[in-house]
């Protein structure tokens, strides 16, 4: 049995407006678009992706599942988040060598250190 993965599923209350916030913020490209739901990808035939599926009730607690970046400038890649509208987030973590960040609905994501520093 061979399985690839297609995509990760949020569950916005605005998919498309998540969706478009994700998508500029990761230069990915649309690949569908209907008021219930926002897919992005990297490039339109390549997977993974995210797809935003409406869901009408809110967020309640620390998200269960989050995603982590490993860029090659972590302050730069900050506040590049930072300017596009992420907000820093304290979920607990005390001091890591990662920057937990809040997408526009409060979904949590993670910019991660320099190769070599791990996460716990």
């Amino acid at each position: 049995m061979a399985l690839q993965w297609e995509q990760v599923i949020v569950h916005p209350a605005d998919p498309v407006a998540l969706g478009q916030w994700w998508a500029k913020a990761l230069g990915w490209v649309v690949v569908h678009s209907s008021d219930d739901e926002f897919e992005i990808r990297p490039e339109p035939d390549r997977v993974p992706g995210l797809d935003f599926v409406r869901l009408e009730e809110s967020k309640k607690a620390k998200s269960r599942l989050h995603l982590d970046f490993r860029p090659d400038d972590q302050d730069a890649e900050v506040a590049r988040f930072e300017a596009h509208g992420a907000k820093r987030v304290d979920i607990g973590q005390g001091k890591q060598s990662w920057v937990v960040l809040a997408d526009p609905e409060g979904n949590e994501f993670c910019i991660l250190g320099q190769h070599g520093q791990h996460r716990q």
